[in-house]
């Protein structure tokens, strides 16, 4: 049985699963920071505004919201956010692999990054050494970029 909202003519998003009109626009892919936060948990939250902060204090940067993420980029992002129901998701970018209790996972997202987890649930998880690990990732984001741009240059020629 359709619901009233599906008996006008659309369609169903494949991703996101909103009912589409047929001549609306839709673009599941572009949220915003507000919209992906609006659910969260005071403590989460109170995480999320420090974690904001703190890595705006880094210097220049572009913070924007994507499908179901927070980028901090600089040439390149450097790290992300995805706020989940009960812990925020914090992934970030460094030219070397660590081993801490805090880190829950690690993968080599390129041959010169390294992609580390940590999972965030309350605001005074960021503090060192999660705060010095994003300043290093801000840090060394541009230089890991350019490198990893002049070796692709160097190959093909």
């Amino acid at each position: 049985m359709k619901t009233a909202q599906q008996s006008r003519p659309g369609r169903e998003c494949y991703h996101c699963h909103q009912w589409v009109g047929e001549k609306e626009k839709h673009d599941c892919w572009t949220t915003t920071e507000k919209a992906l936060t609006a659910g969260l948990s005071e403590d989460l939250m109170d995480a999320w505004e420090r974690l904001r902060e703190t890595a705006g204090e880094f210097g220049e940067q572009r913070i924007y919201a994507s499908h179901n993420s927070v980028m901090f980029s600089r040439q390149a992002c450097y790290f992300f956010v995805r706020p989940k129901k009960r812990v925020l998701e914090v992934w970030f970018f460094l030219g070397r692999k660590l081993k801490a209790p805090m880190v829950r996972q690690t993968l080599q997202s390129s041959k010169l990054k390294v992609a580390h987890l940590v999972h965030i649930t309350h605001r005074d998880q960021v503090e060192p050494p999660l705060t010095e690990w994003l300043k290093e990732a801000f840090d060394t984001s541009d230089f890991l970029t350019s490198k990893a741009k002049a070796k692709g240059r160097l190959k093909k020629g």
